[in-house]
């Protein structure tokens, strides 16, 4: 599928508008959740597997990304504000409860969102990124990987050292991936690349470090954890020790022979992983 925004809608959350992908017409709803520097596009491997399965599959390009409205205020892009907009997305499609499938910052708003509105959740696929008790406590060698978020918090260094010479850097940090013209042409359109790294400025200071949030609870929804070896930003402890932060059932399948982006990666293994998972914890009992 080459673009699955071939079959979308606008959805607003307040005087924000948000670009969604909609297919399939299933019972069960899946909303897929795209992190940086993606876009809703990161799911097009997934969303024909998922419809031939028998499931209505949304994917939303989250706010600042994609054909999504950009706010220039960077508390517009806290996660809390993000968990806003996924419950805005289900009301207007009329979806209760919905699977949740979710990588990267999309992650991130996936676990929140599981956290708060539990109810409104069927089940959690976290690709990459683990709880955020767990991402918190993961050790040296993940504060290591996350060198690029001390990066990200310079309004215009970021951007320049990013985009310079033809996105150099960019390249570099994203290792030549296959998707990478793909990413670059969608940051170039104006205020594309300031809004993405937003993501990071509103949700990844280093105050954080300093004066840590409370610990988030337990997440009581059925979780499943999926990372992969080759992944340059994140830890697998940060994912394996998800397991002491949730309540619910929680699984794990480590993935061998891909990057940071599963889904892109390893369409097909994930596919399976997924329908595996999703067929074994239907939303409605």
């Amino acid at each position: 599928m080459a673009d699955i925004h071939e079959r979308s809608r606008w959805v607003a959350n307040g005087e924000l508008q948000l670009r969604v992908a909609d297919h399939g017409a299933g019972d069960e709803c899946v909303m897929l959740l795209h992190g940086w520097p993606d876009t809703a596009s990161l799911w097009r491997h997934q969303v024909p597997a998922l419809v031939e399965a028998g499931y209505r599959a949304i994917a939303p390009d989250m706010r600042g990304r994609g054909q999504s409205d950009r706010p220039e205020d960077v508390g517009d892009y806290r996660v809390s504000v993000n968990v806003g907009d996924m419950l805005a997305v289900m009301d207007d499609a009329g979806v209760e409860r919905a699977h949740v499938v979710a990588h990267d910052w999309g992650a991130s708003v996936g676990w929140a969102l599981a956290l708060r509105h539990p109810g409104r959740v069927a089940s959690l696929t976290a690709l990459s990124v683990g709880h955020p008790n767990s991402f918190s406590r993961a050790g040296l060698r993940q504060l290591q990987m996350s060198w690029y978020m001390l990066l990200f918090q310079f309004e215009d260094v970021a951007e320049t050292f990013l985009s310079a010479n033809d996105w150099a850097m960019f390249r570099r940090f994203v290792g030549e991936h296959s998707e990478t013209e793909r990413w670059i042409e969608c940051l170039s359109e104006p205020g594309a690349l300031t809004a993405s790294l937003n993501w990071y400025r509103a949700n990844a200071h280093p105050r954080r470090l300093v004066s840590p949030s409370p610990p988030a609870p337990s997440c009581a929804v059925p979780t499943l954890g999926v990372w992969s070896d080759g992944d340059m930003a994140l830890t697998e402890r940060q994912m394996t020790g998800s397991e002491e932060h949730v309540a619910g059932e929680w699984e794990y399948r480590r993935i061998e022979g891909a990057s940071h982006w599963i889904p892109l990666d390893v369409p097909d293994e994930l596919n399976e992983i997924l329908l595996d998972w999703l067929n074994r914890h239907p939303a409605h009992r």
